[in-house]
């Protein structure tokens, strides 16, 4: 089933909810979580600033499962099919700002593509990520077409081919954002 065609009024009012879910989400789970340890800032340091691996903040779930948006039922009165959406209880983990919520325990590749949201976030502030996320999915039509999520995985691939290779993930992010005018 295609995304329904909706009015800006309706684009903006998604992308509001997007941006509220997150800072909720962001404050419920930044207590719980702990900070990047030893060995994972180790494993990413040559690709994230010692700023960020130091403020980002961890956590895998036990028993529990991030559950999916209060507004989904509102975004299938307005025509999108419930298969469609993002399933949250199903990603592997989900960045809220600087706080990551895994439903498993990290892999270096795990937390390298969430920590490339990280990154997104503070190039793009949180309105800018929800909106580029909405309107991302909105072209796209599925979750594998949101443009934020194809960057962040074109720069794991890349963290796995060649984990020893450094780059800077924040310049590459910088570079995507500056070159994607789209949204």
């Amino acid at each position: 089933m295609p995304v329904p065609r909706l009015s800006e009024e309706q684009t903006a009012w998604i992308i509001q909810q997007v941006a509220k879910y997150i800072e909720q989400q962001r404050e419920a789970y930044k207590r719980k979580a702990a900070p990047l340890d030893s060995h994972q800032k180790s494993a990413m340091r040559p690709f994230f600033p010692a700023s960020l691996l130091d403020s980002a903040r961890v956590l895998v779930l036990g028993g529990e499962r991030v559950s999916n948006p209060p507004f989904y039922p509102e975004l299938q009165r307005m025509g999108f099919d419930p298969a469609a959406l993002p399933n949250f209880a199903f990603m592997a983990a989900i960045t809220f700002v600087d706080t990551v919520v895994s439903h498993e325990a990290f892999t270096h590749r795990l937390l390298f593509h969430e920590l490339v949201h990280v990154v997104q976030h503070e190039k793009l502030g949180l309105q800018g990520f929800a909106s580029k996320y909405v309107r991302g999915f909105l072209s796209g039509g599925s979750y594998e077409a949101i443009p934020l999520e194809i960057n962040a995985y074109d720069l794991d691939a890349r963290f796995v081919a060649a984990p020893t290779k450094a780059f800077s993930v924040r310049d590459e992010v910088q570079a995507w954002v500056d070159a994607d005018q789209r949204f």
